[in-house]
């Protein structure tokens, strides 16, 4: 269990290590449209692992937006959020978390805590249904920015297509016989 979420912290802090400009996410010149259904699957995996953190903050912005009319809501879920990242993320998960410094507790009771709170929070406030519009539509969002952004340009070389080698070029399994 412990190492399911040092995985869970590891793949949220790798989130924060894809920050890049909004300038650079929303370029206009970089889109187009791609010439088949492989290029823009391609072209979605190779942005979605390129933006991730830019899309995660368009989804905190929609899920926003869909609770306007929640105000209660908002300030439940902008505590839980605090919560996670002042409780799970922000903290080293090598020193232990202690309750007004006298009860040591361990991480998995704290994420079990934080789990159930937000939990509670989306079915008490009845604004699940508003996640759930704000999932997909963001969805939708990334699938159209990631599919007409063109991953051609400078500095993503570092970022493999998922198909891996059945695009290259040359000899190899995926070679025309």
């Amino acid at each position: 269990m412990s190492e399911t979420l040092s995985n869970f912290k590891e793949a949220t802090l790798s989130i924060m290590s894809t920050r890049h400009s909004w300038t650079e996410f929303l370029s206009l010149s970089s889109l187009t449209l791609p010439s088949s259904l492989s290029e823009a699957t391609t072209r979605i995996g190779v942005n979605l692992t390129r933006f991730l953190f830019n899309y995660s903050s368009i989804l905190l912005f929609i899920l926003l937006l869909t609770l306007v009319y929640h105000p209660l809501a908002i300030i439940l879920l902008l505590i839980a959020f605090a919560g996670w990242y002042l409780l799970f993320f922000s903290r080293d998960s090598s020193e232990p978390f202690l309750l007004f410094n006298l009860v040591s507790l361990d991480e998995r009771v704290v994420v079990a805590a934080l789990t159930v709170f937000s939990f509670v929070v989306v079915v008490v406030t009845g604004v699940w249904w508003n996640v759930v519009v704000a999932v997909v539509v963001t969805a939708a969002v990334v699938c159209l920015h990631g599919a007409l952004r063109r991953t051609d340009e400078g500095g993503l070389d570092d970022y493999e297509s998922p198909y891996g080698p059945m695009l290259s070029d040359g000899a190899g399994p995926y070679s025309a016989v």
